[in-house]
């Protein structure tokens, strides 16, 4: 097999490693809207939000609008956003309502208290969101009001996201009370906190360390022959007494700090040492994830 068709071979395999995940994402997101969301009215964020609302106000049922909403929102977006937009978004777009649907035909009763019901529903919904915007994907519905503000308004993207999911809120305080759009909060909350941890699954948690110390060459050379690191000299100056003073760079594992902070103490007490987490770290010495050969 010549290097060209390696490489063909290569970028099938991860478009149907990606195609997978979107489609196991938006089955999570589903199973949320379908078990959780829509039978205990939970005022969230998303198309499955707005749906609620709409649904007690027309007595159309969610499903439905569910579905009508993704497509329309999908419609519009490919005919306002172009064939990029299209592409990134057409699998969810179609599989998402289409999960909701086959659900809504095999309904599980959750007897449970809405507060959980609450964290439930954060909880499939970020992990299937995580997961889909980890192929590079979008999840499309509510995300599309955004974009499109943001593309001929120019305000930045957060704030228009936070504006759209504050007027479905308000909607729902003026349709099911100030309680239901506080439980819907902890969805949001939790669904936030779920889609961060799916975007660093897979991260090595590792320390970024800058050490700055007149005895910089024998921090080094430690650093090399005790912990087995590789190190960095970046060039500095010193802000008070204009003199240069190399830094040291280090990245290494959370388990291996003590060691290099017993060092340093040991070399150096007064050696000024600046330290950062780093959720993922690739590269010699630590673990590369190649998406390929998933």
């Amino acid at each position: 097999m010549n290097l060209a068709n390696g490489s063909q071979l290569q970028t099938t395999k991860e478009k149907i490693v990606d195609f997978l995940l979107v489609m196991l994402g938006s089955f999570l997101i589903a199973v949320g809207s379908s078990y959780f969301i829509i039978p205990f009215d939970i005022l969230t964020g998303g198309v499955a939000g707005v749906s609620i609302v709409i649904s007690k106000i027309t007595s159309i049922p969610s499903t439905i609008l569910i579905n009508v909403l993704t497509y329309s929102m999908f419609i519009i977006g490919a005919l306002v956003l172009g064939k990029d937009f299209a592409y990134k978004t057409i699998t969810s777009s179609i599989v998402y309502p289409l999960f909701v649907t086959i659900l809504s035909e095999v309904p599980i009763v959750m007897d449970i208290d809405p507060l959980l019901a609450s964290v439930y529903a954060g909880a499939f919904v970020g992990a299937g969101v995580g997961i889909v915007f980890r192929t590079g994907a979008s999840t499309g519905g509510m995300d599309i009001p955004p974009l499109i503000l943001h593309k001929y308004t120019g305000i930045a993207l957060p704030s228009l996201v936070m504006l759209v999911d504050a007027l479905t809120v308000i909607a729902g305080c003026l349709v099911f009370g100030i309680e239901k759009a506080l439980v819907g909060m902890i969805s949001v909350y939790v669904s936030s906190i779920l889609i961060d941890k799916m975007l660093l699954l897979g991260g090595q948690q590792s320390k970024a360390i800058y050490i700055i110390s007149e005895y910089y060459q024998e921090i080094e050379k430690e650093i090399h022959t005790k912990i087995g690191r590789g190190t960095t000299l970046v060039s500095g100056m010193g802000g008070y007494t204009k003199k240069e003073r190399p830094i040291i760079f280090v990245v290494i594992s959370q388990k291996e700090y003590p060691e290099l902070n017993r060092l340093i103490l040991h070399i150096d007490p007064h050696a000024f040492v600046v330290v950062s987490d780093a959720t993922e770290v690739q590269g010699e010495g630590f673990s590369y994830q190649d998406r390929g050969g998933l």
